[in-house]
């Protein structure tokens, strides 16, 4: 099989690359990435060294994606400005035009030279109001998801696919979710198989996290580093909880996905670690401490960002009943990997991560 992954030499595009190449050596697999996220750098060498062809360009860029040769039998889509704070504070053009814009171009790229194209989409196409409004009560290390609620879609065991999306999602979330529709779009008027998968926060080995993305991945290195943290928003309490999973679970799927792409082209589902893989920020410290050894000063600091929110939990049933699937690796497991990647390679990864 020849795949193109968009977004190749950045987190989760260069994992599924690298994971595309250990399930099947004779595939074709090439990596299309603008290069622009630091540590892709890093991720060139690594892809390169496992046979994975990279291809320099931008999926803003028409004639970028034409200058490819061939067809190819699945195009992934990973690219993306993957920051819920792009443009808040500043113009939303890079984030527009890369989330939206980009799959755009994938997607005419996709129905002439491909046969299926995935799309890894977000949970923030969920309105922030509403998820704020989720009724939540306060435990000793995480806040909790109550068992009545008053909005559709919500319980203790996540979001389900009918929470509600009208409203404010951040420019990140409402690209996303455009991106959605109109993949749906083909999918109903070409013969373009589409797969489109709202993921949660994924986490891993070869995570170069910041603050405001990949937060678990910073939080281990902060520990390996000796980097002082901040439990930031809710009022400094560290309890705001999110569910994670591995970028191999989420190969997994997609695997799984292909084969019943038929069956399932156009249809949205769900994807994360649901609850029982999921930490807050104060169960994330205690996991980085058992791992590493390490303490690190943390500040509390209680002011919220307009586009934060305290829990996001994704209930996988809808996915689960379709495919079969469920994650495997819990968060000890998430974080050992992370830890693991970032002791063998400690001085190499300083830089990026200090």
């Amino acid at each position: 099989m020849r795949f193109l992954v968009t977004g190749g030499c950045g987190f989760v595009g260069s994992r599924l690359c690298l994971g595309l190449r250990e399930a099947d050596p004779s595939a074709e697999i090439v990596a299309f990435d603008n290069l622009r996220r630091r540590g892709s750098e890093i991720n060139v060498v690594d892809l390169g060294a496992a046979g994975v062809e990279v291809a320099h360009g931008d999926i803003r860029i028409p004639a970028d994606l034409d200058d490819l040769d061939g067809m190819f039998d699945v195009v992934i889509d990973a690219a993306a400005e993957p920051s819920v704070h792009a443009g808040t504070s500043g113009s939303p053009r890079y984030v527009i035009d890369t989330n939206l814009g980009g799959t755009v171009n994938l997607l005419e790229f996709a129905r002439r030279r491909a046969q299926v194209f995935v799309l890894l989409s977000t949970s923030r196409v969920y309105a922030i109001d509403a998820l704020r409004a989720i009724d939540t009560s306060e435990g000793q290390t995480r806040l909790e998801v109550s068992p009545q609620q008053s909005l559709p879609g919500v319980g203790p065991n996540g979001i389900t696919e009918e929470f509600p999306t009208d409203g404010a999602r951040s420019y990140y979330g409402a690209s996303k979710l455009a991106s959605e529709m109109l993949a749906q779009e083909y999918a109903a008027a070409s013969d373009l198989e589409v797969i489109i998968n709202r993921c949660g926060v994924l986490a891993g080995a070869g995570q170069f996290g910041k603050v405001d993305q990949g937060v678990i991945a910073l939080w281990v290195a902060a520990h390996i580093y000796g980097r002082p943290l901040r439990y930031i928003g809710f009022g400094g309490t560290g309890k705001q909880v999110r569910d994670l999973m591995h970028p191999d679970d989420l190969l997994a799927l997609v695997m799984r996905q292909l084969e019943m792409a038929g069956e399932i082209s156009g249809q949205v589902f769900n994807v994360g670690g649901g609850l029982p893989i999921s930490v807050s920020l104060l169960e994330l410290t205690d996991l980085c401490r058992e791992r590493t050894g390490n303490e690190v000063p943390i500040t509390p600091v209680p002011e919220t960002a307009s586009v934060d929110v305290p829990v996001y939990l994704t209930d996988t049933s809808r996915v689960s009943e379709a495919t079969g699937w469920s994650p495997s690796r819990d968060a000890s497991a998430i974080i050992d990997d992370i830890a693991t990647w970032i002791e063998g390679d400690i001085e190499r990864l300083r830089p990026i991560f200090t």
